[in-house]
């Protein structure tokens, strides 16, 4: 998955090695009580640090969970956007932090070490929870918020070639060639869980000439402008409204999933259970529609992802 570049923690420290980007962290100061989460204060007097990768969905999502934590009572260090997944996922592990949201895609392919994704999603969050356990984690439900690899194409193509599933643009491939051009980055051009895969699971047989690899943000601008048929993005990425660009559907569900689903460190979580009861109610609101709109309103007009989660988390009546 194109989660951000890894970088390992050092052992029984709280500051990372350079780049790594945790740090000592900051309190969180949102002035919120409780709205239909945290009534009662559960978590008052608890002290939890909540941690995040760097990219713009998941300093939503770690602004979120302490925002969350916060309407119920407890004091919150905020130490999102540590850059990789590896440097996150050690800081949870080692209680450096005790909660933040992550991917089951991810940890059941890059931090289980399996090479198949399980294609039912509850299922696959049921056999990463069970294995993760083990390592002083434990998965809580997860949520419909679901980012995963896809392919996208203009208004005006849709309207020439009307596909809306990869099994129709892997015919269309065989009838019409020179139809599909690809704009891919490099990692998924070559990764088996992404272009070749792909291609193999459906029976589509692109021409070299007919792929170009570009980075992630270019993408976008190429397939909204038209320069290639389809592109490949990310599902909850908030230019594909802003550009209102059309999804093929993964109809065979080729691609692993990546819901989204509150991550504890164990012992924080049999410290303070009320953890589970307090972030359930928000993730229960977390989907497809809701991650595209916050995402877009930080990648595409500007906004702090602090204050995008806030916004949020008061219009849905979780806090006040």
């Amino acid at each position: 998955m194109r989660r951000p570049r890894a970088c390992v923690a050092l052992a029984g420290v709280l500051v990372l090695a350079a780049g790594c980007g945790l740090t000592s962290g900051s309190p969180m100061t949102d002035d919120v009580g409780p709205g239909s989460v945290g009534q009662g204060e559960p978590l008052k007097g608890a002290h939890l640090t909540v941690a995040s990768k760097e990219f713009t969905e998941q300093l939503i999502l770690g602004a979120i969970m302490g925002i969350a934590f916060q309407a119920a009572g407890a004091d919150v260090l905020d130490r999102t956007g540590i850059q990789g997944s590896i440097g996150a996922r050690e800081a949870l592990k080692k209680g450096d932090a005790d909660a933040m949201y992550e991917y089951t895609g991810t940890a059941w392919i890059t931090y289980l070490g399996n090479s198949k994704p399980i294609p039912e999603p509850q299922e696959q969050w049921r056999a990463v929870r069970d294995a993760d356990l083990k390592n002083g984690v434990t998965w809580l439900p997860p949520s419909a918020l679901d980012n995963t690899y896809a392919l996208a194409m203009n208004q005006a193509h849709f309207r020439t070639y009307r596909t809306r599933t990869l099994s129709e643009v892997a015919a269309l491939s065989k009838s019409d060639p020179g139809a599909v051009t690809l704009c891919v980055e490099s990692e998924f051009a070559n990764r088996a869980d992404g272009l070749p895969g792909m291609e193999r699971a459906y029976g589509m047989s692109v021409p070299a000439r007919n792929i170009t690899q570009m980075d992630t943000g270019i993408i976008y601008t190429q397939v909204a402008k038209g320069s290639c048929t389809y592109g490949e993005v990310f599902t909850t990425d908030g230019r594909i409204k802003s550009m209102n660009l059309v999804v093929m559907q993964d109809n065979k569900k080729f691609f692993p999933n990546y819901n989204a689903a509150p991550v504890i460190n164990t012992e924080a979580l049999k410290k303070y259970p009320a953890i589970a009861q307090v972030i359930e109610p928000v993730t229960k609101k977390l989907n497809n529609t809701v991650a595209r709109d916050l995402n877009a309103r930080v990648d595409v007009d500007g906004e702090d992802p602090h204050q995008v989660a806030l916004d949020w988390m008061k219009s849905e009546g979780l806090v006040r």
